[in-house]
């Protein structure tokens, strides 16, 4: 089977019966695309290095074969299947030997949301075409935006699912019964580079898109800052209706101009300012939209306040700011502002996402456990100037020194944590000297928060705020940024519970 049949792919109802597709990875992500493939009729090889016991049972179940073991050179079981298409997990970076072979042979690489574009009509809406998709990424805001999109358009009366890298596979959402108006797609930069590899035949051609922001994440994946920033780009490629960007940060202003859109897409530009007659803002605590209203250019829609936002504890930057993207990317399928309001009154933040664990003794307790870059992290300290920073953990290739030049020298103080401290404590050294530093070795991942909530309250002098923002992924002492929020939160009530305990007896109080 040559490329041509493989253009013929683009329909649940093409014939993909005896296509030989290797899928690499057996996560939720993995087995999503051996199970669709499956069905389908393809012949499926997976291999992945190891497996949830659930997934590596159910794949014989699906009609799909297994080989687990080591993936760190082609293994001969792939080489005789002789593969058309390798569908790769997001895990699976460029420089992997796999997907460098694939490459050098010609061999068809796709990622599961290529695979899910192609299938995307096996449920169709009441007007028989298949569901829009909605595209966001952004190094910080993803999750938050994709829901709170998702959230909007719900209010609005369209059935719409969050989906991709936010935890449910696209393809789960495809093939489900009920059906969808819109997916709303997070995007990492791993799906987006493999989306990037697509060929015609395969591209995604989304109604609307954003990139929130660009910051420096993922270098060793994707090998170079300029990389990063293209696999970022991609998600604006072939948008039909609003290409959304923010206007505080030019990067993603270039990725739009620089993109090759269909015809009658319009760049809607979001920030914290002034709107002009193509964006969405703030002007005297209003966030109004200029940009789908009739009479943009002499008046504005509001659609909610900061002060509304503050109520329901929405109103930090960032946060707003994600509002603001999510607001375009819902009106641009119509949803009105009234809708927009009401559904912001009852929108809740994720776990471990600036999310208040305890105030207890003058003492607040922030887990943005979530921050896991510099640029999450600059957000999370301008939302809670003079607070006692708890940082580090694998830094993923990326330096602090500008984050604690900046944000970071208005810490009230900084805990670092993690296995590369050195480069954190050096920053500060050089950048922040007049920040009082202390460090927690790595030890038992077990007691790792107990001790830094102890050592927390021993910095803080009266009243202040302790904020879990680390700036770094979690894999080097915890199983994720949710068991590292999780582990944080448990020995703050912990101690919560001693002190209260000591009061009880007559006992000094821990401070």
């Amino acid at each position: 089977m040559g490329a041509d049949r493989l253009d013929t792919l683009t329909s649940w109802r093409a014939d993909w019966s005896g296509l030989r597709v290797a899928v690499l990875g057996l996560s939720v992500t993995g087995f999503s695309a051996a199970d669709t493939l499956a069905e389908l009729g393809a012949d499926v090889l997976v291999l992945s290095e190891g497996a949830a016991e659930e997934y590596a049972r159910l794949v014989p179940v699906i009609g799909a074969r297994l080989e687990l073991g080591p993936l760190g050179e082609v293994p001969e079981v792939l080489r005789d299947f002789d593969p058309e298409v390798i569908v790769a997990s997001p895990g699976f970076a460029p420089a992997h030997p796999v997907v460098r072979w694939a490459q050098r042979s010609g061999i068809a690489l796709w990622g599961d949301v290529e695979l899910a574009w192609r299938v995307r009509d096996k449920v169709l809406r009441d007007n028989g075409t298949p569901a829009e998709w909605v595209l966001i990424t952004g190094t910080n805001g993803k999750t938050t935006t994709t829901q709170l999109t998702a959230t909007l358009l719900n209010a609005g009366g369209l059935r719409a699912a969050p989906c991709g890298n936010i935890g449910v596979p696209v393809l789960d959402a495809v093939r489900d019964p009920g059906g969808f108006d819109v997916l709303v797609v997070e995007l990492s930069s791993h799906q987006l580079w493999y989306i990037g590899k697509s060929a015609p035949a395969g591209q995604l051609v989304p109604h609307a898109s954003t990139c929130l922001n660009l910051a420096d994440d993922h270098l060793v994946w994707h090998g170079s800052a300029d990389a990063y920033r293209a696999a970022k780009a991609v998600v604006y490629r072939n948008t039909t209706a609003a290409c959304v960007y923010n206007k505080a940060d030019l990067a993603t202003l270039r990725m739009v101009e620089e993109a090759d859109v269909i015809e009658g897409a319009r760049a809607i530009g979001f920030d914290l300012g002034t709107p002009g007659p193509s964006d969405l803002g703030v002007v005297d605590g209003i966030l109004v939209d200029r940009a789908f209203h009739d009479d943009r250019r002499h008046s504005a829609l509001e659609v909610t306040t900061v002060d509304e936002l503050r109520a329901v504890g929405l109103a930090a930057p960032h946060v707003v700011q994600n509002i603001l993207a999510a607001s375009a990317l819902a009106r641009s399928l119509g949803v009105a502002p009234a809708a927009i309001h009401d559904a912001l009154q009852t929108f809740t933040m994720d776990a471990h996402r600036i999310q208040l664990v305890a105030e207890h003794r003058g003492i607040r307790w922030v887990d943005d456990s979530k921050a896991t870059n510099p640029h999450a992290a600059a957000s999370s300290l301008r939302a809670h100037p003079g607070a006692i920073w708890i940082v580090g953990g694998d830094l993923k290739g990326v330096d602090l020194d500008d984050l604690v030049a900046d944000a970071g020298a208005t810490a009230g103080g900084a805990i670092v944590i993690g296995v590369d401290r050195e480069p954190v404590l050096s920053a500060f050294r050089r950048h922040a000297p007049h920040v009082p530093v202390r460090e927690v070795g790595t030890g038992d991942t077990g007691e790792v928060m107990d001790r830094v909530v102890e050592v927390a309250t021993g910095m803080i002098h009266g009243e202040g705020t302790v904020l879990l923002a680390p700036a770094a992924a979690s894999f080097d002492q915890f199983t994720s940024y949710a068991d590292r929020g999780e582990r944080f939160a448990r020995a703050v009530r912990e101690w919560i519970e001693r002190g209260s305990a000591d009061d009880a007896d007559g006992s000094p109080a821990a401070h």
